[in-house]
């Protein structure tokens, strides 16, 4: 009888009986529902609506783990996000694994533990998936891609063109924390108040708001280049102009020391658990107030306005001493890897 690895070898995505003793012994336990018991090529879902929402996303993230989550966590927290914000409620994901030769089993067993609590926490199931192995260097230990449905919640309509002037800019909660948490652990640097990722599924937050406040008009969650890619994306679309406070966005101080130190914009730094709303001037209160007897939105705020576009449509912040200045979009080199 030969020992077990300890180790992910290339013959693990080969097909053969290494394979299915990885899908068997390791992957299936720790994310196990009747659909993906089945272990058919599609899985068969029984839906309750022919209205769905559908999204796929990848996941490099580097390092694997970090303070307040980890690559698993963060997959299965961003797919349901991606629906979230779309007007949906999330019910199933699939879930591929591209594992690098010499990957420990020890780390691997880690990130299925934490794929499957976060499913669990986030009401989804993993129904179907795959294993691929790619040699050593090639992966930097793990990639993974999910893929997402969800049930469209009924009467929901959100589009960029449904904005208007004098429709409130509303955001769930502190901004920063995931970029900032992701570049000071690649850096080395410590904090007397340890910084933690956001990662966390918006799903009964957001569907809470669609099902009681009628006036919200768009939403996104500001991963990758921040709250500033987000609402450079609502000026393209829109072709109106967005006007933002300074002294109203939630930013955690040691959230802003790092930035600060490390020279970063808070405002491009990644979010993976927060939302933007745009709503009615009428629906924002009733919004805000849902939002903060969350315990994920305890922090959200009205941050702004859609104004009037004077000249070429723009995101402008209202400084804390009275000046102005405009919020570019992103470029988009400032925090690779970060999801």
């Amino acid at each position: 009888m030969t020992n077990e690895p300890e180790r992910v070898l290339l013959a693990h995505g080969g097909g053969g009986r290494l394979q299915n003793q990885l899908i068997h012994d390791r992957i299936l336990p720790r994310l196990r529902n009747d659909v993906l018991a089945e272990m058919a090529d599609a899985a068969h879902l029984q839906l309750s609506s022919n209205a769905v929402c559908f999204t796929t996303d990848s996941y490099v993230v580097k390092p694997l783990f970090f303070r307040g989550g980890d690559i698993g966590k963060l997959a299965v927290c961003g797919t349901v996000n991606d629906l979230a914000v779309s007007g949906s409620r999330p019910v199933a994901l699939s879930l591929a694994l591209i594992i690098e030769e010499g990957f420990e089993f020890a780390l691997l067993d880690r990130i299925l533990q934490s794929i499957g609590a976060a499913a669990a926490r986030n009401g989804v199931s993993i129904v179907t998936g795959d294993t691929k192995t790619v040699d050593h260097g090639s992966a930097d230990g793990l990639f993974i891609n999910t893929a997402g449905i969800g049930i469209r919640l009924p009467n929901v309509e959100l589009g960029l063109s449904r904005i208007e002037v004098g429709d409130r800019i509303l955001l769930s909660g502190s901004i920063g924390d995931h970029g900032m948490t992701i570049v000071s652990q690649r850096e080395g640097i410590s904090f007397e108040s340890p910084l933690a990722s956001d990662c966390a599924g918006l799903a009964e937050v957001t569907c809470t708001l669609f099902e009681n406040v009628p006036g919200i008009k768009f939403m996104r969650d500001p991963t990758r280049g921040g709250l500033a890619a987000t609402l450079n994306e609502v000026v393209e679309g829109s072709r109106r102009s967005v006007e933002i406070e300074e002294q109203a966005l939630p930013v955690k101080p040691t959230v802003q020391a790092a930035a600060e130190m490390l020279g970063f914009d808070v405002l491009n730094a990644a979010n993976e658990g927060k939302f933007v709303a745009i709503v009615s001037p009428a629906a924002a209160p009733e919004a805000l107030r849902l939002c903060r007897e969350h315990p994920l939105g305890r922090d959200a705020a009205l941050i702004g306005t859609i104004v009037e576009t004077r000249d070429v449509p723009l995101v402008e912040l209202k400084t804390r001493i009275g000046g102005r200045r405009i919020v570019p979009m992103p470029y988009g080199r400032e925090l690779p890897r970060i999801c």
